[in-house]
């Protein structure tokens, strides 16, 4: 296995009061204790950052202003999540259904966990919890990037993007590989954006023969 995510340092204030209990109540305090302070990091190092970079997709919870969560998936090109610094990072959003659940989320509550899974290659997780706002593509200049820049992310997004999600980074950990499967990627044209039915999934659930 890689040595991804090795570089540790302490981070004290982020573990919730439940998991402090719990550990007491199950006898896993020695054990959370050394994952704290070997694998879990406040910001992105060298190893999570390329790690990031390699991605061609993210599961995303968020939960509205009352606790209700929800969790959904995004994919695009590889590295189309991008790491600003060792505190940042963003991703675009896309044309979907135009419910906007997990932007919605976002406005009313911003904090955010990201899990980025390679099923293929190292066969390793990666947990990224923290702060989300929305930003418009004409605001990406407030980033501190620059015009040139900008302008290779819409090139590279091929008008894609319309608009993204900063997410500043609180902590970040090493989801072991014991349960990740190992699946082999298919070669496949993704259609981004589409319409169509067919290739979006239609009805596959039967909802509409309920209504």
């Amino acid at each position: 296995m890689p040595t991804f995510f090795l570089t540790a340092l302490r981070k004290d204030g982020k573990m919730s009061q439940g998991e402090r209990n719990l550990q007491s109540k199950y006898g896993t305090s020695r054990r959370a204790e050394a994952f704290y302070n070997n694998q879990m990091l406040d910001y992105l190092n060298t190893d999570m950052a390329q790690f990031i970079s390699e991605q061609e997709m993210v599961f995303v919870a968020t939960s509205d202003s009352n606790g209700n969560c929800d969790n959904t998936f995004r994919a695009g090109d590889a590295g189309f999540v991008r790491v600003l610094d060792e505190r940042t990072l963003m991703y675009p959003e896309y044309r979907g259904n135009g419910v906007m659940a997990s932007l919605g989320n976002i406005s009313e509550n911003p904090h955010i966990g990201l899990m980025f899974i390679d099923f293929f290659d190292h066969h390793i997780g990666l947990h990224v919890n923290g702060t989300a706002e929305i930003l418009e593509n004409d605001a990406l200049s407030t980033l501190g990037i620059d015009d040139t820049t900008i302008s290779k992310l819409h090139q590279e997004e091929n008008g894609r993007a319309e608009r993204w999600v900063i997410i500043r980074v609180d902590e970040a950990y090493i989801h072991c590989s014991k349960h990740i499967p190992h699946l082999v990627k298919k070669s496949e044209v993704i259609d981004w954006g589409t319409d169509d039915e067919k290739k979006k999934g239609g009805d596959f659930f039967n909802v509409r023969q309920r209504k």
